[in-house]
């Protein structure tokens, strides 16, 4: 079944979607001419690559950076936490990491 407006792009310099609406697997998604079929269930919320992003290249939401690939991401493809270095989870981690240790 090919599903219809579950990702919007909210700027337009985003490299990436954002899930607006529940994505099941099965389900298809037309992104930029290319037709995306999803095996993996996703959250409104999560964020899809909009276009290939390589390693080292900076993620971009709202038009800002919020971190850099981990590794090479196809088109269509989850982008979170085991593929995206965050731009603030290592500072807020590592000062939880200081305040539990004291």
């Amino acid at each position: 079944m090919k599903s219809q407006n579950k990702l919007i792009k909210i700027n337009p310099a985003d490299n990436i979607y954002v899930v607006s609406q529940t994505i099941l697997p099965g389900d298809r998604q037309e992104l930029d001419d290319q037709e995306i079929h999803f095996c993996i269930m996703l959250g409104i919320g999560h964020k899809v690559a909009a276009r290939p992003i390589v390693k080292g290249e900076k993620i971009i939401k709202f038009g800002v950076s919020i971190g850099s690939a981990t590794e090479d991401i196809p088109a269509g493809t989850h982008v979170h936490l085991h593929n995206l270095k965050s731009d603030y989870l290592s500072t807020y981690t590592l000062d939880n990491e200081f305040i539990n240790s004291n």
